[in-house]
C-alpha cells in the first residue's frame, strides 16, 4: 500500500481574523511533494483553518491515491489530539470539521503526528500565500 504523507497547517491574522489553510501531499517512499494547495477562509478562527487545512489535505490525497494510508503531520496539538481521540472536542464547530475529516478518512488506515512548528514550513507557507493571495491556489 502507498503511503502518503499530508503535512497541514492553517493560520489566521487576529483570532478571528484573515485566515488561510494550507496542505502538502508528500510520496512517503520518495518524498517527491506531489501536491501543494491553500485556501483563502475569509474571517475565521485558527482553529476552523486548522481543521481546514486537515480536510483539505485528505481529501486531495485521497484524490491522488485513494487507496493511500495517510500519516498526517501537524503542528495544531489541539487537532491531533482531537482526531487521535485522546482528547474531547467541546466547540460545536470544531466537532463539526473533525466529523467531515473522519467522513473523508472513512475506511483510509491513517496516523497522526505532532510536529514542532519549524518541520511544518511548507504547510505554514502555503496557508500564508493564500492569506497573501487572498485567493486559493492549487499546484
Amino acid at each position: 500500500m502507498r503511503e502518503l504523507i499530508v503535512e497541514a497547517d492553517g493560520g489566521s491574522r487576529g483570532n478571528p481574523g484573515l485566515a488561510g489553510s494550507g496542505s502538502v501531499v508528500i510520496d512517503a517512499a520518495t518524498g517527491e511533494v506531489l501536491a501543494t494547495l491553500g485556501r483563502f477562509l475569509g474571517v475565521v478562527s485558527n482553529n476552523v483553518a486548522e481543521y481546514t487545512a486537515l480536510i483539505e489535505g485528505v481529501r486531495k490525497a485521497l484524490e491522488i491515491e485513494p487507496n493511500a494510508g495517510l500519516h498526517i503531520r501537524m503542528d495544531s496539538k489541539l487537532v491531533v489530539e482531537q482526531m487521535s481521540g485522546r482528547w474531547k472536542i467541546k466547540h460545536p464547530d470544531m466537532a463539526e470539521l473533525a466529523a467531515i475529516a473522519r467522513q473523508a478518512l472513512i475506511g483510509t488506515p491513517v496516523r497522526f503526528e505532532w510536529i514542532p512548528r519549524e518541520q511544518n514550513k511548507r504547510a505554514d507557507a502555503a496557508a500564508n500565500r493564500a492569506m497573501d493571495l487572498k485567493a486559493d491556489f492549487s499546484f
